[in-house]
């Protein structure tokens, strides 16, 4: 059984979005602490013309807007909130310079022009910016003694103020921009990732599948098709009322019934074929070759040309299987006397030649079984191919060919 798929794991703008709410206690401690500052500030130095209680008021004016819309401002819940709390706030800054020019008013300027960039998007803050200072201009100017002579220098105080203030908030703003973007491609990539998981994990369950069908029929089938074969010979010898060909076959489907149990258990753990547990290639092709011959009666003879040397597991395998396949074609299909298999060692590969004396067929105009199709798909893995034809001069010739 294949594993659940893994939890999806919390999207990177989620979690970007949650770090800027865990900042905002920040952003609000910091308006609370300035304006509070301010109140200090105002009590300190001397009163202005109207006293105390009205810069206080208005003070006290700013935090209660703050609370009402700023910090929903600041947590992005909405335009309107913004746009409410920047009018109340100017208006009660604006209102203290008019009527306290003595007044301290820079210092809330440390946390209101970081707001308008914290709350509007690049081109309404760009707005708000100039409309502020634009305002801050006409109540710096127009109540002085002089507003002419005041002009230039306030002028140019506003422009500076708007440099700087527009350069920080689009610095600031392309950072978050960055931040949001990399958040969207880390989910994007996530995404693919996940995706791409699924299709292997269900590529895995395909090629799992393909294998587990493929050994069924080279090792479970064939044995099925034998046991069947030699049960029906029985049955023949036991109406000839020979019982010594009975007990025979009964000993062979006993052997086959085991070897196949055997292979069984190979394909649950994985392991190699039965045929190739504690013994070579070349034991094993020997082995194999007898027990065709024993079981069909059909002279199966084998043949080694080259030094013999380890291959690899699934390299046998391979081979193995290959030989399996064409003695069941052989035994099933071609009514053929005798057969050979002959593996040749090279130096650059590895040459598996099965033919026999039976009666052949077309390999242009009959189409390969589901064996064949397997087979080739197994050397395929490897690097190698499998090619079938006639016999010469009848009968059928198999050969495999992988590479050293």
């Amino acid at each position: 059984m294949n594993p659940a798929p893994a939890p999806p794991a919390e999207l990177s703008s989620d979690e970007l979005a949650q770090m800027w709410r865990g900042q905002a206690k920040w952003w609000h401690a910091g308006c609370y602490a300035l304006i509070a500052t301010a109140i200090v500030v105002s009590l300190i130095q001397p009163p202005g013309p109207h006293g105390y209680l009205p810069t206080i008021a208005l003070l006290v004016g700013i935090a209660l807007a703050y609370t009402l819309f700023g910090r929903r401002a600041i947590q992005r819940e909405g335009s309107v909130y913004a746009v409410a709390y920047q009018l109340c706030a100017w208006a009660c800054i604006l209102t203290i310079i008019v009527i306290d020019p003595e007044f301290e008013a820079w210092l809330l300027f440390f946390c209101l022009f970081p707001q308008i960039w914290a709350t509007f998007e690049r081109g309404p803050a760009l707005v708000g910016t100039g409309l502020a200072l634009a305002a801050l201009f006409v109540a710096t100017v127009v109540p002085a003694d002089d507003p002419a002579g005041a002009a230039p220098g306030a002028l140019v105080s506003v422009i500076i103020s708007f440099v700087l203030s527009a350069a920080l908030g689009l610095f600031i703003h392309r950072i978050i921009t960055e931040a949001e973007s990399r958040a969207c491609i880390i989910d994007e990539l996530r995404s693919t990732r996940a995706q791409l998981a699924s299709v292997e994990r269900a590529q895995g369950v395909q090629d799992e599948r393909s294998r587990l069908s493929r050994e069924i029929h080279d090792t479970l089938a064939q044995g099925f098709t034998s046991v069947i074969a030699l049960s029906r010979a029985a049955t023949s010898a036991l109406d000839r009322d020979d019982v010594a060909s009975v007990r025979e076959r009964l000993a062979m489907i006993e052997r086959t019934a085991v070897d196949n149990l055997a292979e069984a258990r190979v394909i649950v753990a994985e392991l190699t074929p039965g045929h190739l547990q504690s013994r070579t290639l070349v034991e094993a092709l020997a082995r194999l070759t007898e027990t065709v011959t024993r079981e069909t009666g059909i002279r199966v003879t084998s043949s080694v040309e080259g030094e013999p040397a380890p291959l690899g597991g699934n390299a046998e395998v391979v081979l193995l299987r290959g030989v399996q396949e064409a003695l069941s074609n052989v035994r099933r299909h071609s009514g053929a006397t005798s057969a050979a298999v002959t593996l040749a060692y090279e130096p650059e590969r590895i040459a598996l030649e099965v033919t026999d004396d039976g009666s052949g067929f077309d390999p242009i105009t009959t189409p390969p079984g589901f064996g064949l199709d397997g087979l080739r798909a197994r050397a395929a893995e490897l690097g190698g191919e499998v090619s079938i034809d006639r016999g010469d001069p009848r009968g059928t010739r198999l050969v495999m060919e992988l590479p050293r």
